[in-house]
């Protein structure tokens, strides 16, 4: 008898230990439209948030930035990101978030028209920079997440990207 209370004991320490380590690292995944104020053009966006201690998370994105076209030359631009939030405010309604991290920018420009040697012209260049700035999750439910977040690459002549979209709990 008392192996069994032992093991009953044990088996719902174990139980409520894992539902509160759950609820203490929940994986947020989500998509998002960007605005990039250096190529000035609307960017689509994935991200998740994957949480390493109680108020900071690794969140990694990659945006793709719709692709331009000015006068025969087509300019495509994609970053990736490695960033880590802080959470400082934690309400009811509101989580407010400061984000430090990288950045990788890859650019190409083509140029498809007559050129001095009579071919198409092409080139990339790709940079590694530093994200810093600011989000906020608004809780309105408990899968759904709607957020916004403001940020500046520190790359070159820089860019301050705006975005908002919605977080999944999963």
């Amino acid at each position: 008898m008392k192996k069994l209370s032992l093991l009953v004991t044990a088996l719902l320490i174990f139980t409520t230990s894992s539902y509160t380590v759950k609820a203490q690292t929940e994986t947020k995944i989500g998509g998002f439209l960007a605005y990039g104020t250096e190529i000035e053009n609307i960017g689509i966006g994935v991200n998740a948030e994957f949480t390493i201690l109680e108020n900071l998370t690794i969140s990694p994105s990659f945006i793709y930035y719709l692709p331009k076209d000015e006068s025969g030359i087509k300019i495509n631009w994609i970053e990736f990101n490695a960033n880590a939030n802080y959470y400082f405010i934690d309400k009811k309604n509101i989580d407010v978030y400061g984000i430090g991290g990288l950045n990788y920018t890859n650019v190409k420009v083509e140029y498809d028209g007559d050129s001095i040697f009579g071919n198409d012209l092409s080139a990339s260049d790709s940079r590694i920079g530093l994200n810093l700035g600011g989000g906020a999750n608004f809780k309105i439910g408990n899968k759904i997440i709607p957020f916004t977040e403001l940020k500046y690459v520190i790359i070159d002549t820089g860019q301050l990207v705006i975005a908002a979209g919605v977080k999944f709990n999963i």
